[in-house]
C-alpha cells in the first residue's frame, strides 16, 4: 500500500477545490450545486466503463507502489476521485465566470445568428465527425494509436451532441466564460500529468501510445485527455444554463419552472427547436442589459446574484425607468421632454386602462408603443412586466419626471423645486421609492416563500425608506453634473444657511460650502439607510442577499463621497465612482454575512 497517487490530490487538485469553494460560497446557490453534481454524477458513471477498459486492456497501468489498494472495477480509488475532483474544479470556475452573466440574452435560432456563426457551427461539426470516423479506424487498427483513438471515440460524439444542440448558445456567450474554464485546468493539469508521469504514478504502456510527448513526460494523448474532458464539462454546463434560459425567458412556453428544474424539463428545454424562441422578447432583453452596463453598473453587478425569472423581470423593469428617464432628459427643449411625459402617461393608461388593471389586449399597446416611441425605446415598455406589477408607482415617477422639469425659465428667472426638506422627501419617493416597491412587488411575485400581508406592508414601507437614502446619495454624487445642466437639488433652505444661492452652486459647485452640503445630504441617506437596512432580514433567503447587494452597491457610493471629501480618484462624466474590485468586495462580503 502507498499513497503516491493520493499525494497528487493533496498537493495539486484539492488545494484548488477549496480556493475556488471559499471564494464562490457566498455566490454559489442550490441550482449551482444541484448543477454541479447532476454534472459529476454524469462524469463519474460516463467515465466509469472507458476507463475500467482502459486498465483491463493495459493501456493505463498503476504501479502497486503508487497506489492505497481499494479499486471500483479495476479503477483505483484515487481514479475514482480524479473523475470528481477534475469535473468539480472546472465548473466552480464556470461558474464563477459566469456569474455576471444573464444567459437569455445569448438564446438565438438559426434566423437570427450570423453566417459566421453558422459557418464555424458547420465546421465544428464537420471536424467532431471527422474524429469520431478516424477514431473507429485507430481503435480498428490497434497499436499505438490505441489510446488516442479511444480518447477521440469515448469523447467526440458527447461533443458532437452538446456543440450541435447548443453551438449558437456556446458561440454568443463572452469567450471568458467558455474558453477561459477550459484552458485553466487543461493547462494546470497538463503540469501535474507531466509531474505524475514523471514520478511513475501512472503509465501508458508505450504498444497502446503514439509516443509524442509536448514537453517533459506529458504525453500527446494525456494532453488530449485533459482538453476534451474539460471540453465535456464546460459544454455540459452551457448546455445546462442554456436549458434554464429557455425555461427562464419564455413563461408562455414553460409558465411553471419548479426551483430545482427536473432532467426531463430541461430536456425538454434544451431539446425545444429554436424557431419556437420568442427572438423579440430575446432582443429586448439584450437592450435591457446593454441600457443597465451602460447606465447602472451597480445595479447591473447585484443583478447577477438574482435567480431565474426575478432576475429578467427586474433587468427589464429597471430598463424601462432608465429608458423614460432618457427620453426626458435627453429632450430638446422643456416642450419635449413634457410631450414624452404625456406619452408615457398615455402608455401608461393603455398598459393598466380605466381600471387601473393590466390591459389584456396587448396588441393595442404595441401598436401605440411603435407609433409614438423611437425604435430604441420599444422594446423597454413592450416588456415591461406590468401584469405583476401595480400601476400607481409609475404615475408618481413621472411626478417625479415632473419635477425635474420644473427646474425651467420664466421669464427669465430659473426655477428651483426644491425649497426645503419636505420637496427634497417628496422627490426622493417619487424618483427612486417608486422604484424600490416595484423591485419589491416583483420579489413577493416571485419568491417561493411567501409572506404575510403585514411583513409585505411593513418591507414596503421599508423600501420607500431606503429609495430615499439610495436618491440622497445620487443626487449627493451628481451635484457637478446637475449644476452643469442648471439643476440643483440641495434644497434652498440649505443653501440659504450657508450664504449661498442656487446661481452660487451652478456657478461653482465645486467650493467648500457645497462640500458641506454634500455631506450633510449623505448624513441623511446614511440615516434613511439605517432605518430601514434591519427591516431587509424579513426578506424571503433566495432574495434577501441580492437586495442587499444592490443596496450595498449603491450606498458605496456614498461611503466613496464621504472618504473623498467630494474629490474622487476616479470619476466618470463627473460623477464619483467605486473601482471594480472594491464593488466586488462589497457583493460578497455582504453575501457571505447573509
Amino acid at each position: 500500500m502507498a499513497y503516491d497517487y493520493a499525494l497528487v490530490h493533496l498537493k495539486y487538485t484539492i488545494p484548488p477545490a477549496c480556493i475556488l469553494t471559499f471564494i464562490l460560497k457566498p455566490l454559489l446557490t442550490k441550482l449551482d450545486l444541484y448543477k454541479t453534481f447532476t454534472l459529476i454524477l454524469v462524469a463519474f458513471f460516463a467515465t466509469l466503463p472507458w476507463d475500467s477498459y482502459l486498465i483491463r486492456h493495459g493501456v493505463w497501468t498503476y504501479p502497486p507502489d503508487a497506489i492505497a489498494g481499494p479499486r471500483l472495477f479495476g479503477i483505483p480509488a484515487e481514479e475514482l476521485f480524479f473523475f470528481v475532483i477534475q469535473t468539480y474544479i472546472t465548473s466552480m470556475l464556470y461558474i464563477l465566470l459566469s456569474k455576471p452573466v444573464l444567459h437569455a440574452q445569448f438564446l438565438t435560432n438559426p434566423n437570427d445568428s450570423s453566417p459566421k456563426s453558422r459557418r464555424i457551427r458547420t465546421t465544428g461539426q464537420a471536424l467532431l465527425i471527422a474524429c469520431i470516423v478516424a477514431s473507429i479506424s485507430l481503435v480498428g487498427k490497434g497499436g499505438r494509436g490505441t489510446y488516442f483513438g479511444l480518447i477521440l471515440i469515448w469523447a467526440c460524439p458527447v461533443a458532437l451532441l452538446t456543440w450541435s444542440l447548443s453551438g449558437y448558445f456556446i458561440l454568443n456567450l463572452p469567450t471568458s466564460c467558455v474558453v477561459v474554464p477550459i484552458v485553466l485546468p487543461t493547462v494546470y493539469l497538463w503540469i501535474v500529468d507531466e509531474l505524475a508521469l514523471g514520478r511513475g504514478t501512472w503509465a501508458i504502456e508505450s504498444g497502446t501510445k503514439l509516443g509524442w510527448r509536448l514537453w517533459g513526460s506529458l504525453e500527446l494523448e494525456e494532453a488530449v485527455f485533459f482538453l476534451f474532458t474539460n471540453v465535456l464539462i464546460v459544454f455540459g454546463l452551457v448546455a445546462f444554463d442554456r436549458g434554464l434560459a429557455v425555461l427562464y425567458t419564455f413563461p408562455e412556453l414553460f409558465p411553471v419552472v419548479p426551483e430545482m428544474p427536473p432532467p426531463s424539463l430541461l430536456a425538454k428545454a434544451v431539446l425545444l427547436d429554436p424557431i419556437k424562441y420568442d427572438m423579440v422578447r430575446v432582443k429586448g432583453i439584450r437592450e435591457a442589459v446593454q441600457t443597465l452596463r451602460r447606465k447602472s453598473r451597480s445595479f447591473y453587478l447585484a443583478s447577477s446574484v438574482f435567480p431565474g425569472r426575478l432576475r429578467i423581470d427586474l433587468v427589464l423593469l429597471y430598463s424601462f425607468c432608465r429608458v423614460a428617464d432618457d427620453l426626458i432628459d435627453e429632450a430638446h427643449g422643456e416642450r419635449e421632454a413634457t410631450l414624452w411625459i404625456k406619452k408615457l402617461t398615455n402608455y401608461l393608461d393603455h398598459v393598466y386602462g380605466s381600471d387601473n388593471q393590466p390591459s389584456s389586449s396587448m396588441g393595442i399597446v404595441k401598436d401605440f408603443v411603435e407609433e409614438n416611441f423611437p425604435e430604441s425605446a420599444r422594446s423597454a415598455l413592450i416588456l415591461l412586466p406590468t401584469k405583476l406589477l401595480p400601476s400607481r408607482p409609475f404615475y408618481e415617477l413621472l411626478e417625479g419626471f415632473k419635477m425635474d422639469l420644473s427646474f425651467g425659465t420664466r421669464q427669465r428667472i430659473r426655477q428651483f423645486p426644491i425649497q426645503d426638506e419636505e420637496d427634497l422627501e417628496l422627490y426622493a419617493h417619487r424618483v427612486a421609492s417608486t422604484v424600490g416597491e416595484l423591485c419589491l412587488r416583483l420579489v413577493f411575485h416571485h419568491s417561493t416563500a411567501k409572506l404575510p400581508s403585514d411583513k409585505e406592508s411593513l418591507l414596503v414601507i421599508a423600501a420607500q425608506m431606503m429609495g430615499h437614502a439610495l436618491q440622497y446619495v445620487n443626487i449627493a454624487r451628481d451635484i457637478i453634473v446637475d449644476a452643469e445642466i442648471g439643476r440643483v437639488y440641495l434644497p434652498s433652505g440649505w443653501l440659504k444657511q450657508e450664504d449661498l444661492t442656487p446661481q452660487d452652486v451652478i456657478k461653482d459647485p465645486t467650493q467648500l460650502k457645497v462640500e458641506m452640503l454634500r455631506q450633510k445630504l449623505l448624513d441623511w441617506a446614511f440615516k434613511e439607510y439605517e432605518r430601514s437596512r434591519d427591516t431587509m432580514s424579513m426578506l424571503p433567503h433566495e432574495v434577501r442577499g441580492p437586495l442587499i447587494v444592490a443596496v450595498e452597491s449603491y450606498m458605496e457610493i456614498g461611503r466613496v463621497l464621504r472618504e473623498r471629501t467630494g474629490v474622487p480618484s476616479k470619476t466618470r462624466k463627473g460623477r464619483a465612482t467605486v473601482p471594480r474590485l472594491r464593488r466586488i468586495w462589497v457583493a460578497w462580503k455582504n453575501l457571505s454575512t447573509v
